[in-house]
C-alpha cells in the first residue's frame, strides 16, 4: 500500500462523516463477490472473511467527498496536549439527514421517528412474473441489520429465480407508537416469514408477543434470535421447538440469564458470559444437541441453527442464504429451490483484531504487531513508541459492514498519532478479548488506554450484567476505561434536536450498567441514518473522544514533574465568606494536604504557604486590591480579544449576556481569573453560575448560558495554563448543572463546551451519588469519593440535659406518690420552657398536680418526654468538617459501626443488634419500637438501654484494634478459641455487663461483618486514588451512598456509581415503603378524622439510590399499585391492587421529581406515570379511587382527556435543575414570596408523559390544577447525615404555600416528613422535624463547638445552616419563633461566640446577621427592639472587620 493512500486515508470530511479515498474503496470493494449456490470451500471462505473486514468498511463513504464543501467551516485549535479539529455546529444535515426528514412518517416523545417506509422493499411487477411472492418481516433491537437485508432482498428479486420477496423493517423502539404498532400489524397479516431479534425491553417485548402470537399460525416460519423468553416462545421452524433441545444452553434460557443477573446484584460468584455466548456455545456443540433429536426435527433444529449462523454473519449473502433456505424449506408454494445447494454461513472468526486496512482479522497480538509495525506505521507516520489505545467493537457493525463509525474513530487517533488496537467478539462478554490482546501474562493492560465502542458493559449486554468479573478484569489490567455509546433508537437528527438527548431505554442499558464496571465518560459518538439504518461517524464528537483518550494516555506518560495540574474550588453563594465551599469538605485543609502530597511524588509544586491559613489567604486576598479583603487574588487578567479568540463559544453567549467583558468576574476591562500558582499547580475559583441575585433570571424555566467570565475561566485552564488535567475539590460546582442535553451531550451543550478535552478528576461526597452521576455523564467526571465527617450521637445540653437528669430520677421514686407526683411536675414544667410542648400533645400544663394522677398516667407523661429525650440524644451528628487522607479515629469509627449494626441484613443472615438483644430478653424490636413511639415508659427505657449496651459492645471490638494515639492501623483478628478461657468475647462481656446475655450464634456473624467494616472505614484510599489517576491507571467503582445502609460505599477512594435503575423499587424497599405509607395515612387519619384525598410528593435521586427505590414504592402504594419484575428480574411493569385487596381508598399523588432524578430515573417516572393513569381508568366508585376522582374533575375544567388529565409525574425542563427558590433565598435576592411561589411552578411545571417517553412538556397548568386539589406535602428522609437544614434541596422543592394559594378553599395542607433514618421509622410533621433539626445541631453545644473549631469553613456551616432554616419559613411557615430566639441568644448575644466567628469569618457572620434582620422583617421571627439593635451593631462589626476599619488601634 502506498503511503498517499494512506496519508489520504486519513483525511476528513464534514461533522458526522469521516471517509477513505477512492483508491482505497475500490480496492476493497472491487473482490468478486461468491455465487450463492456455492457450498463453502476453504479458500472461499477466506475471500468471504476478507470481504467481511473490508469489502464494504468504508461503503458509501466516499460519497461524502462531493459534499465535503457543503458543510460548515472548521478552525484548528490548539490544546492544551494535542490537536483536535474543533468544528462549529452545522447548520443543517447532509443530504442523507434531508432524506431522511422527508421520509419521516410521525414520531413520539421526541426520540425515535416511524420511517417504516425507508425499510420496505417491493418486488417490480416485472420482477414478480413467473415468481412465487413472499414477504418478510423484522424488528430488531439495533439497525445495523437494515442495509443488509435490503440489499439481500434486492439481490435475490433481481436475480432469476422461484421466488421474489417483499421485506419491512422495524426498530423495536418504533412500536412504542401505536401507529407504528398498528403498521406492523398489518404488515404480518399477510407476512409468510417474520424475524426478531434482541427484543430485550419488556414493555415492548410483550407488545411484540401480543402482535405475533395470534398471526403466529398463518405465518410459514417465526425465526425469534436472542431476545426476552416469552418472544423466543414464538419460534416457528417446522417441528422445531428451540425449549426441547435435551441439555442446550437455551433449555433455561430464561432461568440463566435471570441467576446471572441475581448473582450479579449480589456480588455473587458469576460465571460470566451472556445470552449470545449462550447461542454460540449451541451453534459450536450442534452435532451433539441433534443425536439427541428426532429425524424431521433434527432437520428443522439445523435449519434453526443454520439461520442463527447466517444471521450472526450479518453480510448481505449471509442473509441472503438464510432468507431463500427458510423460504425453500418452510413457505407454502415456493419450488425449486436447493436449499442444500445454498452457501453454508460464513462468518467472521468469533474472537480478533481488526484493523480497517488490514488484510486478514489476527488471532494473535504477535501477528498483529508483525503486520502494524512494519508495513502500516510506517506508511502512516506513526511513531513505534506513541501512546497505544485499545479498542472493543461489537461483532455485527463488522460483519454487517456497517463499520464506519469504527473507521473513523481509527482514523482519528491514527492522526494524532496514536496506536491502534481493535478487538471484537461475537458474543457479549468482551473482557474475553481484552484479556486475550490487550493485556499481558499477569493482567496488567499492554496499552495505555482502552475506550469501548459497543455501549454495552464490558461483561453482558441487553439482558444481564456481571460488574463482578468485569471489575476483576479491569482492575488488573489498570488503565482508564471508557464507555462510548452509538445511537441505536434515534437518528443523528432525533438526537441533536432532543433537550433530553441519549434514549431513556440506552442510558439504562448504556450508561447505567458500563458506571458500575468503572467506565467513565459516555460520549456519542456515532448516529443512525434513518433512511439507510447505517451507522454515522460524528466528526466532532469522535475529534473529543479521540483526543480525551490521547490525554488520559499521556498521563501514563508525562513524568510528574511536567504535569500540570488545575485545583478547582468552589464559591457559592458568591461571597467572600464562601470561597472553598464543599459539603461536610475541609477545603483548604484537604487541598494543603494534597499539594503536599503531589510535591512528595514529585510534581513541581512551588511557594507552597507554611500553613493552611497562609493558603488560604493567598486566594482570598489580593495584594493589589486598595482594602485588605476586597478582592480575591487575580492569578491573570484576559482581554477581550484574548478571550474571543481563544473561546470557540465566546459568541454564542452575547444572547444571554451581551458582549464581553459583562459584569462577572471582570474589572470592566479585562476577564479576571481568580486564584494562584503554584509552580504547576494553579488553585483556580470557579466562577459562580451568575444570575443568585438576578430575581427575574431565576423566574425563567430554563436556565441560561455560563457568562463570559464562566467560559473565559474554563478557556485559560485550556489554551493558557494548559493543564493536564483538572480536579475539581468537593460536592459541588456549576460545570455539570450548565444547560444542555440530560445524557449524551452535543458539542453545542455548555458541559462539554467547557471541560473540553481535559481529563476531569472530581472529589465528591461518598453519600451523594446522585449528583457525582451527573457530573460523570454531563462533565465527563472521574470521582473520587470522600468520607462525610464521623457523626456522634447529638447528646443533652442545658434544660435537655436537666431534663434527662430528672426522668432517670423518676424512675428511681415513681412508687413513692409524694416525691415521684413532684419530679413530674418538675419534669412538665421543664419540658415547658424547652418547648417541648410543641411537640407532646397534650403534655399538661404546670399548673396541672401531678399528684391527682394515677401512676400509670403519670408514667405516660415522663415516658412522652423521655421518648422526645432519647430521640434527641441518640440523633446522628456528624462533627467537624472532613479532611481528605485523613480517615477516622477509633473513636469516631464507634458511631459509624453502631449505626451499621442496627440494621437487619436477611441476605447475609445477619440479625441487627438491637433485634438480637430484645431477643435475650424474650421481646420483639418491632413491638418494643412501638411502645416507644407509643410513649410506653418500659419500652422508652428498654431502647435507651438497648441503644447504650450496643455503644459499649462496639466499643470493646473497636478497642481491640486501637493503637495508643487512638487510632485503628489493622484490625485485629477476633480472639477466636481464647474467648473460653477468658469469659467470651470482649463484646459478649460487654452486653453481660450492660444486663444483656445474648447467643453466640447471633452475635459471631454481626461482629464478624462489624470487624471487617471496621478495617473499610479507617482504610485511607482517598489521597492514594487520586495520585493512581494522574498517573492515568484505573479508579477503582463502588456504589455511593449511605455507608450505613450499604458499607460496599466503604472504603472512599473510589469512583462513584448510582445502580442500575431496572434494578428498583427492590422488594426490600417495597416492604419498608409499605410500613411508612401505613404510618403516613394512620397519623393523617388521627390528625384530619380522614383520609387524605391527594398528597404531593418529592422525589429525590441520591435517596433512591439509597433506599434502592423507597420514595418509588411509596408512591406506588399511595395509588395501589404494585411493581412486577419482568421475567428476567427488572421493575419495567405495574400493576393495580384490587380495591378489595388493598382495603382503603387510592389516594392521588402529585409527583415532584428533582432534576437529579430525572436525569438517573426517567423509567421509573413513566413506571409511576403508567400506574397513575391505570388508577384513573380503573372503572372503580370515586369515593375509593381518587386519582379517578380529581383526574375526572381536571378533564372537565380544563377541556382534555380522563388520560391526559391524570399527568402527576413533573420535573424540570431537561438540562435544568432546581425551582431556583433555594439559590434566591441563599443569595438574599430581593424576591417575594409571590414570585417565588410563581418561580417554582414555572421551573417544575415540565410534565413526563410514558404516553410520549422521553421528553417533558411545559404544562404548569396542569401542575397547578393537580396542586390545588392537594390536602398534604411529604418528603422523606433517608439519612441523618443530610437533614432538613443542612442543603437548600429540600425547602427549594417545599411545595407547601404554592398549594395553599392555589387551593380553593385557601386551605395550607398538612406538611408531613418521613424520617427512615434509623430502623425505627418515624413520620413526623415538618415543623417537628425542623425543631428535631434546630435542638440537635444549631442550638448544641456539640455542633457549633466543633464547627468554630473549623474556623473560616466552620463559621460558614454554621451561617448556612441558620439561612437554610430561614429557608423553611419562606416556603412553608414551618419555623417556630422560639428557633430564631434562641439561636439569636446563642451566636449573636454571647459575645464569645459572636467574635469568634467575627474573627474566623466576618463574612459569614454578616450573613448570618441579614438572615435574622431579614427574619424579623418578613414577620417569621418577633423579636425586641433590643435584640434588633444588637444586629445591627454586629453587622457594622463585619462590615469594619471586612474593610479593614479598626477602630481599637
Amino acid at each position: 500500500m502506498s503511503s498517499q493512500s494512506q496519508v489520504s486515508m486519513t483525511a476528513m470530511t464534514e461533522p458526522g462523516l469521516a471517509f477513505v479515498a477512492p483508491s482505497m474503496t475500490h480496492q476493497m470493494t472491487r473482490r468478486a463477490k461468491p455465487s450463492i449456490t456455492q457450498r463453502s470451500a476453504e479458500n472461499e471462505s477466506k475471500t468471504l472473511s476478507s470481504a467481511a473486514v473490508m469489502g464494504g468498511s468504508l461503503l458509501g463513504l466516499t460519497a461524502s467527498m462531493a459534499r465535503s464543501s457543503k458543510r460548515s467551516k472548521r478552525s484548528s485549535l490548539q490544546v492544551a496536549t494535542a490537536d483536535v479539529q474543533t468544528l462549529n455546529a452545522p447548520d443543517g444535515e447532509d443530504e442523507m439527514m434531508a432524506q431522511e426528514i422527508a421520509g419521516v412518517s410521525g414520531g413520539f416523545g421526541g426520540y425515535t421517528q416511524s420511517n417504516v417506509a425507508s425499510r420496505r422493499v417491493v418486488p417490480t411487477e416485472e420482477q414478480r412474473k413467473g415468481r412465487q411472492f413472499m414477504k418478510v418481516v423484522y424488528v430488531v433491537l439495533e439497525s445495523q441489520y437494515q442495509s443488509a437485508m435490503t440489499t439481500a432482498i434486492r439481490q435475490i428479486n433481481k436475480t432469476p429465480g422461484p421466488v421474489c420477496m417483499e421485506c419491512v423493517g422495524y426498530l423495536l423502539e418504533e412500536i412504542r407508537s401505536p401507529e407504528s404498532e398498528e403498521e406492523l400489524a398489518k404488515d404480518l397479516d399477510d407476512a409468510n416469514v417474520f424475524i426478531c431479534s434482541l427484543i430485550f425491553v419488556q414493555e415492548l417485548a410483550e407488545k411484540l408477543v401480543k402482535i405475533v402470537e395470534p398471526r403466529r399460525e398463518h405465518l410459514d416460519a417465526c425465526l425469534c434470535f436472542p431476545s426476552m423468553p416469552e418472544v423466543m416462545k414464538q419460534n416457528k421452524l417446522g417441528t422445531f421447538d428451540l425449549t426441547q433441545i435435551a441439555g442446550g444452553p437455551l433449555g433455561s434460557f430464561a432461568q440463566q440469564v435471570k441467576d446471572l443477573r441475581q448473582k450479579s446484584l449480589s456480588n455473587k460468584p458469576a460465571s460470566g458470559g451472556n445470552f449470545q455466548d449462550s447461542l454460540l456455545k449451541l451453534v459450536r456443540t450442534l452435532p451433539k444437541v441433534l443425536k439427541f433429536l428426532p429425524g424431521d426435527q433434527a432437520k428443522d433444529a439445523r435449519t434453526f441453527v443454520l439461520s442463527l449462523q447466517h444471521w450472526l454473519g450479518g453480510t448481505p449473502e449471509n442473509l441472503e442464504a438464510m432468507l431463500l433456505r427458510i423460504a425453500g424449506g418452510y413457505v407454502k408454494g415456493v419450488e425449486e429451490i436447493d436449499t442444500e445447494a445454498l452457501m453454508d454461513p460464513v462468518v467472521l472468526p468469533d474472537m480478533g483484531i481488526w484493523h480497517p486496512l488490514a488484510p486478514q482479522i489476527f488471532d494473535t497480538m504477535n501477528d498483529y504487531r508483525e503486520w502494524y509495525d512494519n508495513v502500516h506505521c510506517p506508511a502512516a507516520g506513526i511513531a513505534t513508541e506513541a501512546p497505544t489505545i485499545g479498542m472493543v467493537l461489537q461483532k455485527s457493525h463488522i460483519a454487517t459492514k456497517d463499520d464506519g463509525h469504527y473507521v473513523g474513530m481509527v482514523q482519528e487517533l491514527e492522526r494524532r498519532g496514536a496506536r491502534v488496537c481493535c478487538t471484537y467478539t461475537g458474543g457479549l462478554d468482551f473482557s474475553v478479548p481484552v484479556q486475550e490482546y490487550l493485556a499481558g501474562p499477569t493482567g496488567e493492560g499492554m496499552v495505555d488506554a482502552l475506550v469501548n465502542l459497543t455501549g454495552f458493559s464490558l461483561v453482558g449486554g441487553p439482558a444481564s450484567q456481571d460488574a463482578k468479573k468485569a471489575k476483576e478484569v479491569l482492575m488488573k489490567l489498570n488503565r482508564p476505561y471508557m464507555v462510548s455509546v452509538p445511537l441505536v433508537f434515534q437518528s443523528f437528527t432525533e438526537w441533536q434536536n432532543s433537550q433530553l438527548g441519549l434514549h431513556p431505554v440506552q442510558v439504562a442499558l448504556q450508561v447505567s450498567l458500563p458506571e458500575i464496571d468503572g467506565a467513565i465518560e459516555p460520549l456519542i459518538f456515532s448516529g443512525r441514518d434513518g433512511t439507510s439504518g447505517r451507522s454515522i461517524p460524528m466528526q466532532d464528537r469522535i475529534g473529543n473522544l479521540a483526543t480525551r483518550a490521547m490525554n488520559w494516555a499521556n498521563l501514563r506518560r508525562k513524568s510528574n514533574a511536567e504535569k500540570k495540574l488545575s485545583i478547582c474550588v468552589f464559591q457559592f453563594p458568591p461571597d467572600k465568606g464562601n470561597v472553598g465551599t464543599a459539603a461536610y469538605l475541609d477545603v483548604f485543609g484537604s487541598i494543603y494536604a494534597v499539594m503536599k502530597e503531589l510535591k512528595k511524588q514529585g510534581y513541581t509544586v512551588e511557594d507552597i504557604p507554611e500553613t493552611v491559613e497562609g493558603l488560604q489567604k493567598s486566594i482570598l486576598e489580593d495584594p493589589e486590591a486598595a482594602m485588605s479583603m476586597s478582592e480575591l487574588n487575580v492569578a491573570y487578567r484576559m482581554s477581550v480579544d484574548e478571550y474571543e479568540e481563544l473561546c470557540p463559544f465566546a459568541h454564542d453567549l452575547r444572547e444571554n449576556w451581551g458582549p464581553p467583558p459583562g459584569e462577572l468576574n471582570t474589572d470592566g476591562q479585562d476577564m479576571l481569573i481568580y486564584g494562584k500558582h503554584f509552580g504547576n499547580i494553579f488553585l483556580g475559583v470557579q466562577p459562580t453560575f451568575g444570575y443568585e441575585g438576578d430575581p427575574m433570571r431565576l423566574l425563567f424555566a430554563k436556565s441560561a448560558s455560563p457568562h463570559h467570565g464562566f467560559a473565559a475561566f474554563y478557556t485559560y485552564l485550556e489554551f493558557i495554563f494548559k493543564a493536564d488535567a483538572l480536579l475539581h475539590f468537593g460536592t459541588h460546582g456549576s460545570l455539570e448543572f450548565m444547560p444542555g442535553k440530560q445524557v449524551g451531550m452535543s458539542g453545542s451543550c455548555y458541559p462539554d463546551r467547557l471541560i473540553s478535552v481535559i481529563p476531569n478528576l472530581y472529589y465528591y461526597a461518598a453519600n451523594n451519588p446522585s449528583e457525582a452521576t451527573i457530573a460523570k455523564r454531563r462533565s465527563y467526571a472521574s470521582t473520587i469519593s470522600y468520607l462525610t465527617p464521623p457523626a456522634e450521637n447529638a447528646g443533652l445540653y442545658k434544660g435537655l440535659k436537666e431534663l434527662s437528669d430528672l426522668v432517670k430520677s423518676y424512675q428511681g421514686l415513681r412508687e413513692n406518690e409524694q416525691r415521684g407526683a413532684s419530679i413530674v411536675n418538675s419534669i412538665v414544667a421543664t419540658a415547658r420552657q424547652c418547648n417541648l410542648d410543641k411537640d407532646i400533645e397534650n403534655l399538661p400544663s404546670e399548673e396541672d398536680d401531678m399528684a391527682k394522677k394515677t401512676m400509670d398516667e403519670r408514667d405516660d407523661v415522663v415516658g412522652m418526654v423521655y421518648k422526645l429525650l432519647m430521640e434527641i440524644e441518640s440523633r446522628a451528628l456528624p462533627m467537624g468538617l472532613h479532611q481528605v487522607g485523613v480517615p477516622p479515629s477509633a473513636e469516631e469509627s464507634v458511631a459509624t459501626l453502631v449505626n451499621i449494626a442496627q440494621l437487619d441484613r436477611p441476605d447475609m443472615g445477619i440479625k441487627s443488634l438491637p433485634r438480637i438483644i430484645a431477643e435475650s430478653r424474650g421481646k420483639d424490636i418491632e413491638a418494643v419500637y412501638k411502645g416507644n413511639n407509643d410513649g410506653n415508659l418500659e419500652d422508652v427505657s428498654l431502647v435507651q438501654d438497648i441503644t447504650l449496651a450496643s455503644r459499649a459492645a462496639v466499643g470493646a471490638l473497636v478497642q481491640q484494634s486501637t493503637n495508643a494515639e487512638g487510632r485503628v492501623e489493622e484490625v485485629s483478628a477476633l480472639q477466636g478459641v481464647f474467648d473460653f478461657f477468658s469469659g467470651g468475647s470482649v463484646y459478649k462481656k460487654a452486653l453481660a455487663e450492660c444486663g444483656f446475655d445474648c447467643p453466640d450464634d447471633d452475635l459471631k456473624p454481626l461482629f464478624e461483618y462489624l470487624q471487617v467494616c471496621l478495617g473499610e472505614v479507617v482504610r485511607n484510599n482517598e489521597v492514594p486514588t487520586l495520585l493512581k489517576a494522574l498517573d492515568g491507571q484505573f479508579i477503582e467503582p463502588g456504589p455511593g451512598g449511605d455507608p450505613i445502609r450499604n458499607p460496599d460505599v466503604l472504603p472512599t477512594g473510589k469512583n462513584m456509581h448510582a445502580l442500575d435503575p431496572n434494578s428498583i423499587p427492590t422488594k426490600a424497599a417495597c416492604d419498608v415503603a409499605l410500613v411508612v405509607v401505613e404510618r403516613l395515612l394512620e397519623s393523617l387519619t388521627q390528625q384530619q378524622g380522614e383520609l387524605p384525598e391527594s398528597i404531593a410528593f418529592t422525589l429525590w435521586g441520591t435517596d433512591n439510590i439509597k433506599t434502592y427505590g423507597e420514595s418509588l414504592a411509596q408512591v406506588l402504594a399511595l395509588v395501589g399499585a404494585r411493581p412486577v419484575p419482568d421475567s428476567l428480574g427488572r421493575v419495567n411493569k405495574v400493576e393495580l391492587i384490587p380495591l378489595e385487596e388493598l382495603g382503603r381508598p387510592r389516594v392521588d399523588v402529585v409527583c415532584n421529581c428533582s432534576g437529579v432524578f430525572r436525569d438517573l430515573f426517567i423509567n421509573q417516572m413513566n413506571l409511576l406515570d403508567r400506574a397513575i393513569k391505570a388508577a384513573a381508568e380503573a372503572d372503580e366508585p370515586l369515593e375509593q379511587n381518587f386519582v379517578r376522582k380529581h383526574a375526572m374533575e381536571q378533564a372537565e375544567e380544563l377541556n382534555i382527556s380522563l388520560r391526559q388529565a391524570a399527568t402527576r409525574v413533573f420535573s424540570n425542563a431537561a438540562g435544568s435543575y432546581s425551582a431556583n427558590v433555594g439559590i434566591a433565598i441563599e443569595n438574599g435576592a430581593n424576591v417575594d414570596e409571590d414570585q417565588l411561589q410563581e418561580q417554582f411552578v414555572t421551573r417544575k411545571g415540565f410534565a413526563l408523559s410514558s404516553d410520549a417517553p422521553g421528553e417533558l412538556q411545559e404544562a404548569s397548568g396542569l401542575f397547578k390544577s393537580a396542586l390545588s386539589k392537594v390536602d398534604v406535602t411529604f418528603q422523606n428522609l433517608d439519612s441523618s447525615e443530610i437533614s432538613l437544614t443542612d442543603v437548600s434541596h429540600y425547602f427549594d422543592n417545599d411545595p407547601t404555600k404554592v398549594v395553599s394559594n392555589l387551593r380553593k378553599d385557601g386551605k395550607k395542607p398538612a406538611s408531613l416528613i418521613a424520617d427512615t433514618t434509623t430502623a425505627n421509622a418515624q413520620v413526623r410533621s415538618l415543623s417537628a422535624q425542623v425543631r428535631l433539626d434546630s435542638r440537635t445541631k444549631l442550638l448544641n453545644p456539640k455542633f457549633y463547638e466543633s464547627n468554630l473549631n473549623g474556623g473560616y469553613e466552620g463559621v460558614r456551616e454554621i451561617s448556612k445552616r441558620m439561612r437554610f432554616t430561614f429557608g423553611w419559613s419562606t416556603t412553608a411557615d414551618a419555623v417556630d419563633n422560639f428557633v430564631y430566639e434562641d439561636c439569636n441568644t446563642t451566636y449573636i448575644q454571647d459575645e464569645e461566640i459572636k467574635n469568634r466567628m467575627l474573627q474566623a469569618n466576618p463574612d459569614a457572620l454578616r450573613d448570618m446577621v441579614q438572615t435574622f434582620l431579614e427574619a424579623n422583617a418578613k414577620g417569621y421571627w418577633d423579636t425586641s427592639e433590643e435584640n434588633l439593635q444588637k444586629l445591627r451593631d454586629v453587622y457594622q462589626e463585619c462590615e469594619d472587620k471586612i474593610e479593614g476599619v479598626d477602630f481599637a488601634a
